[in-house]
């Protein structure tokens, strides 16, 4: 598709940040498609830090009261005192979390401690692999848009960081959600930056 003299995939076009799912289950097949496009992300030294935990079913109930514990415990034991402005926002994605039929949970298996005091060369791995997972979430959000699903890359799960790693029994630092199911709306694209605006060119 052409989009102001670019050629861009569809799927980059179309994607969206999804905020309301139908009820619809969404097949294994179908989310072991999106986590094998995860797994095909490229990957610093290819080390492939991702491991993925999917939540469904019967086991939704147990992810969301822990979830809705972490939020809970942020209100008067934050363990993130300085984001307490976005408290209401990690309400509104427990709610999304509830409509969604599936939550992959993606964790970082080289991930250090966040409260150990890190090197240099521990910063640098650190970003490495956050890049790393980064490409492998955004194929992920990719794939499932070409396969006719909405998703939701999520962030406010550190808000319940401590009760979700305890719970998920995940491999390494917990990273990032994705919620996965079939989409009950279209929003419109968000403003993006003008190219102009944040592109330098050096050729000299």
């Amino acid at each position: 598709m052409l989009s102001g003299g670019y050629i861009m995939i569809d799927a980059i076009l179309n994607r969206r940040s999804i905020r309301k799912f139908k009820k619809t289950d969404v097949s294994p097949t179908i989310i072991e498609e999106i986590i094998q496009a995860g797994i095909l992300a490229p990957s610093s030294k290819t080390r492939q830090p991702w491991r993925f935990t999917v939540v469904s079913g019967a086991a939704k109930a147990g992810m969301l009261s822990v979830m809705e514990q972490g939020i809970l415990r942020e209100e008067v034991n934050p363990l993130l005192p300085d984001s307490s402005a976005h408290l209401n926002g990690a309400r509104c994605t427990l709610e999304i979390m509830r409509q969604a039929p599936v939550t992959i949970f993606i964790t970082n298996a080289l991930g250090l401690d966040l409260s150990r005091s890190l090197t240099e060369e521990d910063r640098i791995s650190e970003i490495c692999n956050a890049q790393s997972i980064g490409a492998a979430i955004q194929n992920m959000t990719l794939t499932a848009c070409e396969l006719g699903l909405g998703s939701l890359w999520i962030c406010d799960i550190f808000f319940a960081l401590e009760e979700l790693t305890t719970w998920l029994h995940a491999e390494g630092q917990l990273f990032a959600a994705l919620a996965v199911g079939y989409a009950d709306e279209s929003p419109d694209p968000r403003p993006r930056n003008d190219i102009s605006c944040i592109t330098r060119w050096k050729t000299e």
